[in-house]
């Protein structure tokens, strides 16, 4: 059995059963989501629920046999535990932000903790998760308009994450946000390379988005689904062809379910504000970075 650790929002929910479905698949094993983090975690809620996934709910029973064994098993176990590679552990969390080939090595019983951020855990099974990360339900009779729009233009879907990234001082220290001058290269660039774009804009905070971006080209901003409507949003921002993404994992998904062999995406270089934590495989090789 394996099971994933979910915890923060739906694009970093998707990077963590991604890796799980990996691992089970090596393995042959159920997989399960450990969701109790967010009993108490209130800026996010679990969000795979609205998607084709292939898991069970993780029982406080299924979490304690591979987490919290007790007894003198338990002490025996976790002694030996100690001494094998950190990979080789019942217990495995993430120990840096790049991709960690040692992780598809764990075994068949293990208690997955991290982000997992970097599409190199999942590759080489993209048609399995782009499958599963479809939506369940038929969108809503706006949703289906504003699909049909993006469907007939040539659509570049801009997201720009603010709301606790601006707001919250621990949030902002650690990841720092794109700024005005990145997301209008951006823009100037896409029209280089597309010609006479539509632009899409998501964004928590669409009057700042408004009040900033200098498009010459036709705009729609999107703003008629709630943030209990996130994977709707999503799968909007999948079916434009052209990308601008933030540094947000929720962007991050937005372009690459995106199934156009040659969609463009342009993405910040600086994807941390923190220099020395290395981030070099969080963007996969044929986006455009700025």
């Amino acid at each position: 059995m394996v099971i994933v650790k979910l915890i923060g929002g739906l694009g970093n929910q998707l990077f963590q059963y991604a890796l799980g479905r990996k691992i089970a698949l090596i393995h042959n094993v159920p997989l399960k989501l450990d969701i109790s983090g967010f009993e108490s975690y209130k800026l996010r809620k679990y969000s795979l629920n609205h998607f084709n996934i292939v898991a069970d709910i993780a029982t406080p029973e299924d979490i304690a046999s591979l987490k919290n064994k007790k007894g003198i098993g338990g002490l025996m176990s976790h002694v030996v535990e100690r001494l094998q590679p950190y990979y080789r552990r019942t217990v495995v969390r993430e120990r840096f932000l790049h991709f960690d080939h040692n992780i598809l090595k764990v075994s068949g019983d293990v208690y997955l903790e991290g982000y997992w951020g970097s599409e190199k855990y999942f590759k080489d099974i993209e048609a399995l998760i782009r499958r599963e990360f479809t939506v369940k339900t038929q969108p809503s009779v706006a949703n289906t308009a504003m699909a049909e729009r993006i469907s007939h233009v040539p659509a570049v879907s801009v997201h720009i994450r603010r709301g606790d990234f601006v707001s919250n001082s621990t949030t902002h220290k650690f990841h720092g946000m794109c700024s005005a001058e990145y997301y209008n290269m951006a823009v100037d660039k896409m029209v280089q390379m597309v010609g006479k774009p539509h632009f899409f804009i998501f964004s928590d905070e669409p009057q700042w988005a408004q009040d900033n971006l200098k498009l010459k080209f036709p705009a729609t901003f999107v703003t008629h689904n709630s943030a209990n409507e996130d994977y709707e949003d999503l799968r909007l921002m999948s079916l434009c062809k052209y990308h601008i993404i933030a540094n947000s994992t929720f962007s991050w998904w937005g372009a690459w379910l995106n199934t156009a062999p040659d969609r463009i995406v342009l993405a910040p270089r600086k994807w941390l504000n923190d220099p020395g934590i290395d981030t070099r495989d969080v963007l996969p090789d044929s986006w455009i970075k700025l």
